[in-house]
């Protein structure tokens, strides 16, 4: 039984050697501290929990959704861009209901992509960019480098002549937590608009951010909604990873490709996870904030401190994040190394390997545990390292 020859292409799964190295201090009884995975360790909001209680306890709840999602979720997604973007979005025309973002990031490329076509993928990045949307369509990943001089953005000049017909763009940034400005956003959009680029920008981490800094949304330039789509998430913003439920906004025509192909392979979000997130965006004010995204992210700036003050008094090259509940780490050597090593003293980490090949000296650490776990990973860094 061989594999397809696009399941060929995909890369090594490089973190089988960590997570067989991970298995082995477990039963040796190390207690591991994993400061790894970007899984909110806190809880969904009470309103999101009660309105799932209330909602599948009705009948009519575990019927077939549609394709597209339900018109009244949609109707909370448009609702919701207007509060916290000030952006006039169609809930018939312009919204999608996905079983998460990361599943309409995989499937924009089913819809427009052919055998060959170029697409722009950010180097380091969330892998489903390269692997799980554009090479299992067939498609070819051409990588950016991101440039730290240029706060971790790609040259977008670099790739004029690449003729490529998608790009991937992704700020607040994973595995980076660089932010992008309005500025750079116009010069996103202008280079899709001037080269003819399907721009797909993920925005799910608008949410999560510090120091008064708020994430746009590329749908607030002028000419985005000629040519992008924006996909989102409910999983960070509500602490519902499994949930499973997200949504992208944009281009009428980008819109209908994902359906399409939504279509033939699933029937949309449970109706239930739809209705319990619509009250959840209903939670912010009419001026887009919300007292639970605020108190979240006190929190997460709480545990950002700790390890960036950490990290930055034993000498690592770190900026201090902006959004997301990341911090990328210069660790000056080999990132599988360093994260072994660090396995040696009980602490977990994400080799920057994983997400492309021009950091391979950096490591991502998550905030997505208790302060206490962050404090006493801290411990064991300043004492063993």
């Amino acid at each position: 039984m061989e594999l397809s020859e696009r399941m060929k292409k995909l890369p090594p799964y490089i973190f089988a050697e960590l997570e067989k190295a991970m298995i082995q201090k477990k039963k040796e009884g190390v207690d591991l501290i994993s400061l790894s995975i970007g899984d909110p360790d806190l809880p969904p909001p009470e309103f999101f929990i009660q309105a799932l209680r209330d909602e599948v306890l009705n009948p009519d709840n575990h019927k077939y959704s549609f394709s597209q999602g339900e018109r009244d979720f949609r109707e909370a997604v448009v609702d919701w861009y207007g509060k916290r973007f000030s952006v006039e979005l169609d809930p018939e025309e312009d919204v999608i209901a996905l079983i998460g973002a990361k599943e309409g990031i995989a499937n924009i490329s089913r819809a427009f992509i052919d055998p060959g076509d170029r697409v722009l993928v950010p180097d380091p990045s969330y892998p489903v960019y390269a692997n799980g949307s554009t090479i299992l369509s067939d498609g070819v990943p051409v990588f950016m480098p991101l440039d730290a001089d240029n706060g971790f953005k790609p040259c977008l000049d670099d790739f004029v002549d690449q003729k490529a017909k998608m790009m991937f763009l992704n700020y607040p940034n994973n595995p980076t937590a660089a932010v992008a400005d309005m500025d750079y956003l116009r010069e996103i959009v202008d280079f899709a608009l001037e080269n003819d680029v399907i721009l797909c920008y993920d925005n799910s981490y608008s949410e999560i951010t510090f120091d008064g800094y708020r994430a746009p949304s590329i749908m607030e330039v002028e000419g985005a909604k000629d040519v992008a789509i924006e996909f989102h998430s409910c999983s960070k913003t509500f602490n519902i990873t499994g949930g499973r439920i997200g949504f992208a906004v944009g281009n009428p025509r980008l819109i209908q490709g994902l359906t399409k192909v939504k279509a033939q392979i699933d029937s949309g979000p449970p109706i239930y996870i739809q209705r319990a997130a619509k009250t959840a965006l209903d939670s912010y004010n009419g001026d887009g904030y919300s007292e639970h995204v605020d108190l979240m992210n006190s929190i997460y700036a709480e545990r950002r401190d700790v390890l960036y003050n950490t990290l930055r008094s034993m000498g690592y090259g770190c900026p201090k994040p902006k959004a997301t509940f990341y911090l990328w780490v210069d660790c000056g050597r080999d990132s599988m190394e360093f994260a072994k090593s660090m396995l040696d003293i009980g602490v977990v980490v994400t080799p920057g390997i994983g997400f492309g090949e021009h950091y391979r000296n950096h490591v991502r650490f998550s905030i997505t545990r208790p302060k206490e776990d962050i404090e006493r990973a801290c411990r064991r860094m300043e004492e063993e390292l």
